[in-house]
């Protein structure tokens, strides 16, 4: 595994080692499939029940957003993501709306990460 690159995804919330740990170590499979979440609709999914207030839509946005960046091993994205779908699972609609603006920088961090990593920059 690149320690530089490693250390240059964690800037970005994605921990390498963990991925690498699911993907038996193949980086190239893990790049392929991490860089297929700049097409994922879960989190813009998300917001847009959240302003409908259609919470049952939400949660199920919010509890595929935390698979998938479980999945992918975006580390900061899986933490807030879950809190957001457990708040949500439990009525606790308040809460799911305040963590908003973390979900959002979660999601906004892994994008840019991934840019940079899609467009060679490290």
């Amino acid at each position: 595994m690149d320690e530089t690159l490693a250390s240059k995804l964690a800037e970005y919330g994605i921990d390498l080692p963990d991925a690498m740990e699911r993907m038996d170590g193949d980086e190239a499979l893990f790049k392929r499939l991490a860089l297929k979440y700049l097409n994922n609709t879960n989190y813009v999914d998300y917001v847009a029940a959240m302003e409908a207030k259609d919470y049952d839509s939400a949660y199920t946005a919010a509890h595929t957003l935390k698979g998938v960046s479980g999945n992918l091993s975006f580390a900061n994205l899986f933490k807030v993501a879950s809190a957001t779908s457990e708040a949500l699972h439990q009525g606790e609609y308040q809460a799911a709306q305040e963590m908003m603006p973390d979900l959002k920088a979660a999601h906004d961090k892994v994008i840019e990460g991934l840019v940079a990593w899609q467009e060679g920059e490290f």
